[in-house]
């Protein structure tokens, strides 16, 4: 339990460290608004053509009397929202972090030069199409793993009673897991601890992963509200890397003058 809150408060202290750092947050922004109009787009478009899809997808049941044949495709319409919807959240963040690289990184770097002891960040000393590659080479190995969880989750929706309140709590977790892995990548990567290593690092104190994963995933349900809290979820995961790692946290911030996130 003591994880769990831990968690939390690496996520609240994130939120306060941009709030405190207008300039960085600022920029942090635009990467999110980007990655926000371009899933908006798309799940207006399942929305809109969803009920057409499942109706192609269902032939057999086209013989179908009433009202049965409206309340299935009704249901299955609703479960394909709603797993677009899943997945918008699962990917999310790994969109946004390709598209903000430059600005994350920079964000990053700028936290751990703020609380490290002696001032300093690690630097991964990689041109920036190399972290570009391996950025999205890992965000697609977690694309495919939050698939496979995502598929599993939406097959178990049928069983009845289950489907309806344990698997979406599952389905929180699992988001918040994956959620976080992605946010604390930014500041793991310039360490050189490659995924294999991250997953390891992040099984061993899942507890601690969901107390700052799951309420982020929650609230990036609300609409705009992902673009928001993104800078600040970017900071507040470096804080928790370095929790992870066994890194020195200096609890008394000392605002540095603002810097310029792209320099």
């Amino acid at each position: 339990m003591h994880d769990l809150g831990l968690g939390f408060t690496y996520l609240l202290k994130g939120q306060r460290w941009v709030a405190r750092h207008g300039k960085q947050y600022g920029f942090g922004l635009v990467p999110g608004l980007i990655t926000l109009v371009l899933y908006v787009a798309a799940l207006v478009a399942l929305a809109v053509w969803g009920e057409d899809f499942v109706g192609w997808a269902t032939p057999f049941a086209d013989d179908w009397s009433s009202p049965w044949l409206g309340l299935f495709r009704g249901f299955l319409t609703a479960v394909l929202f709603a797993l677009g919807l899943l997945l918008a959240v699962l990917t999310f963040t790994a969109v946004t972090l390709l598209i903000g690289q430059p600005f994350y990184e920079s964000l990053s770097e700028a936290v751990d030069r703020d609380v490290s002891p002696d001032g300093t960040a690690p630097e991964s000393g990689l041109p920036l199409w190399r972290e570009l590659l391996i950025s999205a080479r890992d965000s697609l190995r977690i694309l495919a793993r939050a698939l496979v969880w995502a598929v599993l989750l939406f097959a178990l929706g049928f069983i009845p009673v289950v489907g309806q309140t344990v698997v979406p709590v599952v389905g929180f977790f699992v988001t918040g897991f994956f959620l976080t892995e992605e946010l604390a990548a930014v500041a793991l990567q310039r360490r050189d601890v490659d995924l294999r290593a991250r997953l390891a690092l992040f099984r061993s104190r899942k507890t601690l992963i969901w107390g700052f994963g799951t309420p982020l995933g929650l609230a990036f349900l609300v609409p705009f509200v992902a673009v928001f809290l993104m800078p600040g979820a970017v900071a507040g995961a470096t804080l928790l890397a370095r929790e992870l790692l066994g890194e020195e946290i200096r609890e008394e911030e000392v605002v540095p003058e603002e810097e310029n996130v792209t320099s």
